[in-house]
């Protein structure tokens, strides 16, 4: 299991849910195929919207992995990233999704580059971890660290000094 950035598995976990909610319960696929489809038909004529989730709603079902562990290795940094090398790792099985995909990578390339590391996160869920940086997980870190500078106190320890030796002046 790789560890990736904390903002692509967001973003994967954000794209899963924006896919739950448009198929809806039950699933209508037919409302599920007509979101994508004119989502694609808005950035292949170039003129979508400019956001990481919906261009992966877009491409997600079209996309093919060509290769899966240069995407993994390219999702460690979310900001700054290699977008012509990710570009050559994925292709479309759909003509208005190459179009789209083409479009976008011309006009905005790290977009296209996040949109394309986040729907293959989100398809390969088996392939990848996130930091756990939950509260219980912190606590638990601090539980187990042992640390020499702080003050145990046992019995019959002096503790004087841990009082004001001023008092009230």
């Amino acid at each position: 299991m790789k560890n990736i950035h904390p903002e692509f598995a967001y973003q994967s976990r954000e794209l899963g849910i924006q896919i739950e909610d448009t198929l809806g319960d039950p699933p209508d696929k037919r409302n599920y195929a007509t979101v994508v489809k004119s989502l694609l038909g808005e950035y292949a004529k170039g003129s979508g919207i400019d956001d990481v989730n919906f261009l992966s709603f877009a491409l997600a079902d079209s996309l093919q992995f060509n290769d899966p562990a240069g995407l993994l290795a390219q999702s460690a940094r979310y900001e700054e990233g290699d977008a012509p090398k990710v570009l050559k790792m994925v292709s479309c099985d759909n003509a208005e999704a190459s179009k789209a995909l083409e479009n976008i990578a011309a006009s905005d390339p790290e977009l296209a580059r996040k949109a394309i590391i986040t729907a293959f996160l989100f398809k390969n869920h088996n392939r990848w971890t996130e930091e756990d940086h939950s509260l219980e997980s912190l606590q638990e870190g601090e539980d187990n660290e042992d640390d020499e500078n702080e003050d145990r106190l046992e019995p019959g320890h002096d503790i004087e000094h841990l009082f004001d030796q001023r008092g009230d002046e």
